[in-house]
């Protein structure tokens, strides 16, 4: 099975002054997606530039027209599905069909107290992203939607014309709990982890693998809890976050040893950071080019 390979690129530069070349260099790279994070801010670049997901894509969109276009992750901490759902749409024929959304609960991060609330608790997490996937599947999929639930609501609302992509833009569900999981079973068309956080900091690459390989199969289980063949879901790994770190990113033979072992796992995809000095994911650009030119062809 080929892996397709991905990069996520963060938006902390003005689009004049890098941020339109990153998107421009990732189509002519060959990733498969470029991905952009949705926060409001996030952890070390709380207090410096960052900009807004949805407007990001459009303009990525406008400058390319071959790569895929997504967010990792977007989230309920500050969106509601109508509004979003509207927003979509418009991003997915500004872009003639190449959008995913990859969506997520959301966590306890800036996002989650930017607004003015108190951080919701996992389970009241759980709780709405249960309510939110299947509204905005509703939304992206039907003309005219009402609804009425615990936290989101619907009246009327239009989405015509509906998206480019049919029935509707994909899912990416990021999900590792059992409600979570089901999600993606019910309404993805791929599934996202980033690994098992408990072992980021103490863990070992072994003991990632290990956790990784149970994730799968308990998105399997969820699959066959609902009659799904668990092969029609990809499924993505966004790396940074398992003690791995940033380590498959020093060489092509390093990346291809720590791609070729998650694709054993059952992994389509593999997504890396584009690289950023003096953070979490620096990395050497030359390598990060020639991973991205040549590690596809060593992984098909």
């Amino acid at each position: 099975m080929s892996l397709r390979l991905s990069t996520v690129i963060l938006p902390h530069r003005r689009w004049h002054e890098g941020g339109r070349s990153a998107w421009v260099r990732a189509q002519r790279l060959g990733f498969h997606t470029a991905y952009t994070y949705d926060h409001l801010s996030w952890r070390s670049f709380r207090d410096g530039p960052w900009f807004g997901a949805v407007p990001t894509l459009t303009a990525a969109a406008a400058v390319t027209d071959r790569i895929r276009l997504g967010t990792l992750v977007t989230s309920p901490n500050f969106r509601h599905p109508v509004t979003l759902a509207k927003e979509l749409i418009s991003l997915d024929d500004i872009s003639g069909g190449r959008i995913t959304l990859g969506i997520g609960a959301g966590g306890t991060g800036f996002d989650a107290t930017a607004l003015g609330q108190e951080p919701w608790t996992p389970r009241e997490r759980a709780d709405r992203f249960a309510e939110f996937v299947p509204l905005l599947d509703r939304l992206l999929t039907q003309d005219a939607v009402s609804y009425e639930g615990e936290f989101y609501s619907a009246h009327e609302a239009r989405t015509v014309p509906g998206c480019v992509q049919r029935p509707r833009l994909p899912f990416a569900v990021a999900a590792t709990g059992p409600r979570g999981l089901r999600l993606a079973a019910e309404h993805g068309q791929a599934w996202v982890t980033t690994g098992d956080p408990k072992l980021y900091e103490d863990g070992t690459p072994e003991q990632s693998v290990r956790a990784l390989r149970g994730q799968v199969e308990r998105l399997a289980e969820a699959c066959a809890a609902i009659g799904r063949d668990a092969s029609t879901l990809d499924k993505i790994l966004l790396t940074g976050f398992t003690p791995d770190r940033n380590r498959p990113l020093r060489s092509l033979d390093a990346f291809v040893d720590f791609a070729g072992r998650h694709r054993e796992l059952g992994f389509t995809e593999i997504v890396i950071h584009w690289p950023i000095p003096d953070s979490d994911f620096a990395a050497d650009e030359k390598v990060f080019e020639q991973i991205a030119v040549e590690a596809p062809a060593q992984l098909d």
